[in-house]
């Protein structure tokens, strides 16, 4: 007997569109651009650009896409039917369509009385021809038409017949792609799968009747009852060939189906054949979503499956053995397939497998340093005062390599004043003094700052430069304070975590105290003692380098 051969399961990206629907997303024209190329890059079959009839920015972006090359994605536009008011050929929504000269045009109409009566104020017959003659319009320009059936679900459960009509009234239009939209993203994954059974067998003798290939179905899921990814990976099992999506989610309200989530899910837990190819370079797919994040300025959800940074992360000491012995014992996939990392978290609910692993994985052996049981300990009883190496990698580094044999500090802060002063009609200043300890020479400096924080450090690095120049590319990028018994009000213990960069190497440390000063004290003593250890020590081999280099008389001129 002959395999059986289904079609390629096609992804539709509707990031440019839909995803900068989502609150806080703003995309500009430039970002859009770079947004579009790295979809196409990974190979992205079908890249929806905007509505160039809602803005001006969308009809920039489409003039601009014109001079791009597309190596592997057709470029999408979107809009709506037309005004019940117009006819097509002169309905300026319409007409921008087709100025956008892109491949393919995307139109959604309505399916559902509720909107056709109330929001556009049109009678059920009237939607019905706006569908037909607007579908119509594009396809007789020889563009590719997808339609998007807006509310189909939420329709067909209040008037199954009239959400079918709109449908057959897409078909006669000339439309071959019907997507069927979960716009309020409320539907249950049974009920999807019970419409859409209905929906594939009622419009069976209208596909057959086509002059075209048979129909292809679509689906576009939102979230709003967390089921957007659950409901489109239903719809693909249950024959669905066509699935728009959006990177990390983004979308308005609780946003779009995940198009990550959605991609590696088909690709790694199903034998169907993806459009891209093979699901794109899945390995390619951590970085692909952090990119996007990136230019849309959101903070990468750690918590995201497959590409978080704790979607591999294991905290629980149980986990944590197991995992050291048997990886995928805890992991549903191998976390190098979308390019992601494994990580074991070191903090008071890990054991000393935790522990140990973690400090091998970043260089540092504990043999013959300090016992792991011991280390481990030491760790929840920190954690207990208040601190987390969960966030502060540098400072669990830092706490192993101060309990190595011959450890010296390369600075010791002997003690600090900040000030801070506002006076009427003046802008507020902070002023900083510090006594610091080097090589048993002590330095007394002071500095200003437009906080009490910024002032400390400040303070500190100009003690401190001179016998450490590496701290000039040293800064401060992110500060977070976390209130840890937030029952004593302003005498709670305060957690503060400071990211740090030099430009190569990122890096964080944290400190804990009932004084918020005190706190970031800690953590900004760390934070440049880790720069010292990590990069000063390679720039003085290099320095050294260099200097047996002239004293041999090589390289001198």
């Amino acid at each position: 007997m002959s395999a059986v051969v289904t079609d390629p399961v096609v992804m539709y990206d509707t990031t440019l569109r839909d995803g900068t629907q989502g609150e806080n997303i703003t995309l500009s024209l430039a970002d859009k651009l770079r947004v579009a190329r790295l979809l196409d890059e990974y190979g992205m079959p079908y890249v929806e650009g905007g509505w160039p009839g809602s803005n001006p920015k969308d009809v920039e972006f489409f003039k601009a896409a014109k001079n791009l090359r597309w190596a592997t994605a057709r470029l999408a536009a979107f809009g709506s039917t037309r005004h019940r008011s117009n006819a097509a050929k002169d309905d300026p929504n319409l007409t921008e369509l087709l100025r956008a000269e892109t491949p393919v045009v995307t139109i959604f109409g309505k399916s559902w009385e509720l909107h056709v009566t109330e929001v556009l104020g049109a009678t059920l017959d009237e939607n019905l021809a706006m569908i037909a003659e607007s579908v119509r319009l594009i396809v007789d320009d020889g563009r590719e038409l997808i339609y998007d059936a807006e509310h189909f679900f939420d329709g067909y459960k209040a008037n199954p017949a009239y959400a079918l009509r709109t449908l057959r009234a897409a078909v006669d239009g000339g439309a071959r792609t019907l997507v069927l939209c979960d716009t309020n993203g409320g539907t249950l994954t049974s009920e999807l799968l019970e419409i859409l059974a209905a929906t594939r067998a009622d419009l069976a003798p209208v596909a057959g009747d086509a002059p075209a290939a048979a129909l292809t179905f679509g689906i576009h899921t939102h979230n709003d009852a967390e089921l957007a990814v659950a409901n489109s990976l239903a719809a693909v099992q249950a024959g669905i060939r066509h699935v728009q999506a959006t990177i990390n989610g983004y979308g308005e309200r609780t946003g779009n189906a995940n198009m990550v989530s959605v991609l590696a899910g088909l690709a790694l837990k199903t034998s169907l054949e993806l459009r891209p190819l093979g699901g794109g370079d899945l390995t390619a797919l951590t970085d692909l979503s952090r990119a996007v994040a990136e230019i849309a300025n959101q903070a990468p959800n750690d918590y995201q499956p497959y590409v978080g940074r704790s979607a591999f992360a294991h905290k629980g000491g149980v986990h944590g053995a197991a995992v050291a012995k048997v990886e995928r014992s805890y992991q549903h996939i191998d976390p190098t397939a979308v390019g992601n990392a494994g990580r074991l978290v070191v903090s008071e609910l890990g054991g000393r497998a935790n522990t140990s692993i973690r400090a091998r994985q970043l260089g540092l052996q504990l043999d013959g340093v300090v016992e792991p049981g011991v280390l481990s300990n030491l760790i929840k009883q920190l954690e207990s005062e208040g601190l987390s190496f969960e966030g502060a990698e540098a400072s669990f580094e830092l706490l192993i390599r101060r309990h190595q044999a011959g450890y010296a500090p390369p600075f010791r802060l002997v003690d600090y004043t900040c000030l801070v002063e506002q006076r009427a009609g003046a802008e507020l200043r902070a002023e900083a003094t510090v006594k610091v300890e080097v090589d048993g020479e002590l330095l007394h400096t002071a500095a200003e700052g437009n906080g009490p924080v910024n002032a400390l450090d400040a303070a500190l690095r100009k003690a401190l430069r001179a016998f450490y120049p590496v701290l000039d590319s040293v800064h401060l990028y992110d500060y977070k304070v976390r209130i840890i018994d937030s029952g004593s009000a302003t005498a709670a213990k305060t957690r503060v975590t400071i990211e740090s960069t030099d430009g190569a190497l990122e890096w964080s440390t944290m400190g804990s105290d009932t004084n918020i000063i005190a706190a970031s004290a800690i953590a900004l003593g760390d934070s440049l003692e880790y720069a010292i250890w990590k990069r000063g020590a390679e720039l003085r081999r290099r320095d050294e380098r260099h200097f047996t280099t002239v004293i041999s008389g090589e390289g001198a001129r």
